[in-house]
């Protein structure tokens, strides 16, 4: 099975499609590629104009709807990332994912949280999808978003900077 292939059946997991406009939300590109580098800005959990979890991990989201949420951020960036690239093939690695997790004063699990989006990138991409990773408690997020991932990824064909 292909990487595409395994990208529409974990969408399908989700009970999501990704196949529409990835939107943004400000004066900002979503990807610069650099050489064999993609660096990702950072992806809430937003499909069409929803962000599909909100709220603080620990409070009114659970440890598992804080799990979902860095899926969906972790599909949207393999979605930028098929587009930008044509194929999820041409994905050498993942080098560094950075996961920013709303949390409850008291909420101490965001590394649990980041397993959802490092779940997903070893699910789609394999082997390709081992990657270095750092979770991180933070008191707000855009659009009271649960999670945000940004990731630099890298790839089988170089490109000059964008």
């Amino acid at each position: 099975m292909s990487r595409d292939q395994r990208f529409k059946e974990q969408a399908q997991a989700l009970g999501y499609s990704f196949d529409g406009e990835i939107k943004i939300g400000g004066n900002y590109v979503p990807l610069v590629r650099d050489g064999r580098h993609v660096y990702l800005s950072g992806q809430i959990p937003r499909v069409g104009d929803t962000v599909v979890v909100t709220g603080a991990a620990g409070a009114s989201a659970s440890l598992a709807d804080a799990q979902k949420a860095a899926k969906v951020c972790a599909m949207r960036a393999l979605a930028l990332l098929q587009r930008a690239l044509g194929s999820l093939d041409a994905v050498q690695g993942i080098l560094r994912i950075t996961v920013y997790v709303q949390s409850a004063p008291a909420f101490t699990q965001q590394s649990e949280v980041a397993d959802g989006a490092s779940e997903i990138l070893f699910t789609v991409l394999g082997e390709a999808g081992a990657h270095t990773r750092t979770s991180v408690g933070v008191l707000q997020l855009p659009k009271n978003a649960t999670v945000e991932v940004d990731l630099i990824a890298t790839t089988t064909v170089s490109h000059p900077a964008a």
